[in-house]
């Protein structure tokens, strides 16, 4: 596989389709809003806080997330291949006065450009949109400095994945633009932890990411049937 060839140009381009409304907190994009919060302390409690690290969101879309860790005091760069939500993140960091850097790239490409560079990887509700979710998570591994930490999110291969995040969250409730989620292309906790194993990183921890529907929220617990976390270390 080539630097460059591991994206599907149907996943940009639906991810691009919408970028405008990225950061709309009731659109499209409402559920990663709503997640943020939760998913922010987990990859903080992981690093002992944010401060001061030096940090690469992979898939980093409109920004969310990498904002947010810039916020908290990191030093972030974001990474995607959907350039009309790049345009977007930027736009947002200028308005919002957060220093984000940001780069179109794949995470190969960027990986061979930019080998153990970062205190801490990030790769969140990504893997399951590239066609080999094994060399993103190669390339995590070589971003990663010797003693980083990693940290992975995705979608579980079980019918209650389907039910609730293609079902529910797509077609019943609408969180979700229809079509987001492909289930063939979900991940199972085994298969995430044999490309992470595959690619020299230890797994330290994994959990369970989950969302209540009374008050819209998102809890990290027991349970990796549906979204679940990963993360690895980098050996010294």
């Amino acid at each position: 596989m080539t630097p460059s060839s591991n994206v599907d140009p149907a996943e940009i381009a639906k991810f691009n389709e919408i970028a405008s409304r990225w950061w709309d907190p009731s659109g499209e994009f409402k559920p990663l809003h709503q997640l943020n919060p939760c998913r922010l302390a987990f990859i903080s409690d992981q690093v002992q806080g944010l401060f001061g690290k030096k940090v690469v969101d992979v898939g980093c879309g409109g920004g969310i997330l990498a904002e947010s860790m810039a916020k908290a005091g990191a030093d972030v760069t974001g990474i995607d291949m959907a350039d009309e939500a790049l345009t977007v993140a930027k736009l947002h960091a200028l308005e919002s006065a957060v220093s984000v850097q940001y780069q179109q790239s794949t995470a190969e490409a960027f990986a061979s450009a930019n080998k153990n560079s970062f205190d801490l990887v990030t790769c969140m509700e990504m893997l399951e949109h590239v066609p080999e979710p094994a060399s993103v998570v190669q390339a995590c591994a070589d971003l990663a400095k010797p003693g980083a930490t990693l940290v992975f999110s995705t979608l579980n291969k079980t019918w209650k994945a389907y039910l609730m995040a293609i079902v529910g969250a797509e077609q019943l409730l609408k969180l979700v633009p229809k079509g987001t989620h492909e289930f063939e292309k979900f991940i199972r906790p085994s298969d995430l932890m044999r490309f992470i194993d595959d690619a020299g990183l230890q797994v330290v921890d994994a959990t369970g990411l989950h969302y209540n529907p009374v008050n819209q929220s998102f809890r990290t617990g027991p349970g990796l049937d549906v979204n679940y976390f990963v993360v690895a270390k980098k050996p010294l």
